[in-house]
């Protein structure tokens, strides 16, 4: 296994330069010490950072990783001093694109977060909608929803919509499928009249089994059985109604949310 250092560097939260990390994940033979920086945003803090990538690389003899996202010419072009190789957001990507569109790009810490995709207080706006909407909490304002999420119990609903209002802003209500509903055949009386917005999750029995049992060890909740019979009983009520749905045993929130988007057209209109 190899060892190396990567830097996050960052004249803002760090956020865009974090989301550039996943391109280390292609890279599973080397082991990577993460150390983030944000706000660098004057020499001295360069001066700190170039400190430390120095020592990084002599703690693992080989020339630390660098994923930077600052603005200013100046600070890049000091921080590139150091002997590290650079992964930089503006220079491979924002000032080429700049060149092609013939418009000179907005260089401000947290840009990335206002100008793409739904502003920050409209985020906060549906996290905060989420938060009131999870497993079925209330029903008022639910017509506000963007999504709304079924599945059996544990299966990811609530991780899965936070997400998505984080990220893209959607206001995501998550309803728990309970016994009730399998003994009565249908979905809770206040979702039929918000079918064109519903998107279902399931997951494998055994998965389940071992979430559950994480939670409430030993239980019939828990139990395999509990959960064959209850996963089969959910699919079964979402065919019926004619919901979509995907398996959440082996997707990341990340796979999910990329998919209820595509499949939920109403996320996209307007």
């Amino acid at each position: 296994m190899i060892n190396r250092t990567v830097f996050f560097i960052s004249d803002g939260t760090g956020i865009t330069a974090g989301a550039l990390g996943k391109l280390l994940e292609h890279f599973p033979s080397t082991s990577f010490t993460q150390v983030r920086m944000p706000f660098t945003d004057t020499l001295d803090k360069i001066k700190l950072a170039q400190e430390a990538i120095l020592q990084a690389a002599e703690v693992n003899g080989g020339r630390p990783v660098v994923i930077m996202s600052i603005g200013s010419i100046e600070l890049r072009n000091a921080l590139k001093k150091s002997n590290a190789y650079f992964i930089d957001l503006f220079s491979t990507f924002i000032d080429p694109l700049g060149v092609e569109l013939a418009q000179q790009p907005l260089t401000g810490a947290g840009i990335a977060h206002s100008v793409m995709g739904s502003k920050y207080n409209d985020r906060m706006e549906a996290v905060n909608f989420t938060l009131n909407h999870d497993d079925g909490m209330t029903n008022s304002g639910l017509e506000e929803a963007q999504v709304i999420l079924v599945g059996v119990s544990r299966c990811g609903k609530t991780p899965t919509s936070v997400y998505l209002a984080m990220q893209f802003g959607i206001k995501a209500a998550n309803y728990p499928l309970i016994p009730e509903d399998f003994e009565r055949g249908t979905l809770p009386a206040i979702l039929h009249k918000h079918l064109d917005k519903i998107f279902g999750l399931t997951i494998k029995p055994e998965r389940l089994h071992a979430v559950r049992s994480e939670r409430r060890f030993g239980s019939f909740y828990a139990s395999l059985e509990n959960c064959r019979k209850e996963i089969a009983t959910a699919e079964n009520l979402m065919r019926n109604a004619g919901i979509t749905w995907a398996d959440s045993t082996s997707r990341s929130v990340e796979e999910l949310s990329a998919i209820i988007m595509e499949k939920t057209h109403n996320l996209t209109q307007g």
